[in-house]
């Protein structure tokens, strides 16, 4: 077993307007917006404290150029998998957001991007 070096802090997200991505988010995933541990409209973090997990902050990234699925030359950077119950009624959730749904899908899988273009996909057993 590999020594452990550290632990996670915070999934980060670069995205032109990070309190609006962050009410997305927060809606989508059930977390609080944790005001002490942001700053103003350029970071913003949802779930908690430092080592509590899931933790995602977003970060203002002016002029970010948005990923295009499944475009090689825009890739999706990064992605989350957000594992649902229904996936009818979650999709119509993440829709009623702002997410809109993109190409792709697989076994137990569908893809859309949030409000920023980055991709994310619903995903049920």
């Amino acid at each position: 077993m590999t020594a452990m070096i550290g632990q996670l802090r915070s999934t980060v997200i670069d995205c032109p307007d990070p309190r609006a991505l962050a009410a997305f988010y927060a809606e989508l995933l059930g977390l609080d917006l944790i005001e002490e541990n942001s700053d103003g409209d350029e970071w913003v973090v949802l779930g908690g404290p430092p080592g509590h997990q899931p933790r995602i902050a977003f970060q203002r990234a002016l002029g970010l150029r948005a990923p295009s699925w499944p475009d090689p030359e825009r890739p999706q950077q990064f992605h989350l998998d957000v594992t649902v119950d229904d996936i009818e009624a979650a999709e119509k959730a993440a829709l009623a957001l702002g997410a809109r749904r993109l190409p792709g899908e697989g076994e137990g899988f569908r893809v859309y991007a949030d409000p920023a273009g980055h991709p994310f996909c619903l995903c049920w057993d």
